[in-house]
């Protein structure tokens, strides 16, 4: 069965590649997986453009294991030398839009879904969510499907690690800030110039180092990314310089936390964007946490976020392909690392649900 499940898998993943599906227009690519899973009649529930999905002898009194992955994608890099919605296979490698992140994982954990449905006697459910806005951490996305799906005990979340397992990841918070000088003319000597606060305040963002230091994610990190003034004029000192800073922090730091330090340190307004995106661990004693380890599999902290952040409930971050692929031009994924997600999906969760 494994064998169709990678033919299919393959397949599907190409048709999703030639459907364009950015953040908020998934609603084509949401019809092809409802499409997929009307073959194997799998009842689904569209929310959005999120599609659930439930094992067929799905028992309320069993905990609930959630396989999920997103179906939007980033527009394609300017750089692109092929064509960005069409599935070309050549050497191995399947290129596309999507194909790596995070098309491979997502009809990967589908196929694996697909290999459990009819499975009788298993020690937990398992659920399917095919999710849209992932890569805008939309409030239309894994969030939205959350509050309507049953408790969930745990879940595995697609995404490029080399099928080796992201049992952290750091939490994002992109901080508006504004300095505030006064106005006045540069032949003159006037005013109280805001570039020169907001240099101050951004030399303090570079320059600071938190003191708690993750063994799996390392320090908290704060960059500066973008800077501008409201002047159009040389000869104008700027009332005020706003700048952004994109803060990412390890598991051991609340959004909190770091804002009272930034606050205490810097003379600029600082308003966070959102305080959504937390930093999140999964213990080293989860069941399949350690059912990865009795495979070889090796445990790490993830620098990027993903929709786990967003789940209010233990997760995994593991999947086919290579994050360094990721939103680069002519992204692909090799044909071999699904057939290898497929297999080691159904393992994974093998060790744990039967």
């Amino acid at each position: 069965m494994q064998e169709q499940l990678y033919q299919e898998a393959v397949a599907l993943l190409k048709q999703l590649i030639e459907t364009p599906s950015f953040s908020k227009e998934e609603d084509q690519t949401a019809e092809l997986i409802i499409a997929y899973l009307d073959k194997y009649q799998v009842p689904t529930k569209r929310l959005g453009n999120n599609i659930i999905a439930k094992n067929k002898h799905f028992d309320d009194a069993k905990p609930t294991l959630l396989l999920n992955s997103h179906h939007d994608t980033v527009k394609p890099n300017p750089k692109y030398t092929l064509d960005p919605f069409k599935a070309i296979e050549k050497d191995g490698k399947l290129f596309g839009l999507g194909s790596n992140d995070a098309g491979g994982c997502l009809v990967s954990l589908i196929a694996t879904f697909i290999y459990y449905y009819e499975k009788e006697n298993l020690k937990y459910n398992v659920m399917l969510v095919a999710s849209a806005e992932e890569e805008i951490s939309g409030y239309n996305g894994i969030e939205a499907a959350v509050n309507i799906l049953p408790p969930i005990d745990f879940a595995i979340v697609g995404e490029p690690t080399k099928l080796q397992m992201a049992v952290a990841e750091r939490g994002l918070m992109v901080l508006d800030c504004t300095a505030h000088g006064k106005a006045g003319h540069a032949a003159r000597n006037e005013g109280e110039n805001a570039i020169i606060k907001a240099i101050k305040d951004i030399e303090w963002f570079h320059s600071y180092r938190f003191e708690k230091v993750s063994e799996l994610l390392g320090d908290s990190r704060m960059t500066c990314t973008v800077i501008e003034t409201e002047n159009k004029q040389h000869n104008v000192v700027p009332s005020s310089c706003k700048y952004v800073v994109d803060v990412r922090l390890n598991e051991l730091y609340s959004f909190e936390e770091i804002l009272d330090a930034i606050r205490q340190n810097v003379s600029s307004e600082v308003k966070p964007r959102s305080t959504r995106l937390r930093s999140t661990s999964i213990s080293l004693d989860h069941p399949i946490v350690q059912a990865g380890i009795a495979m070889g599999k090796t445990t790490y902290g993830s620098p990027t976020t993903s929709d786990k952040a967003l789940m209010p409930f233990p997760g995994l971050k593991m999947g086919p392909g290579d994050s360094a692929r990721s939103h680069t031009a002519d992204e692909y994924i090799y044909l071999h690392e699904i057939e290898g997600g497929i297999k080691d999906y159904i393992e994974i969760v093998g060790r744990v649900v039967i």
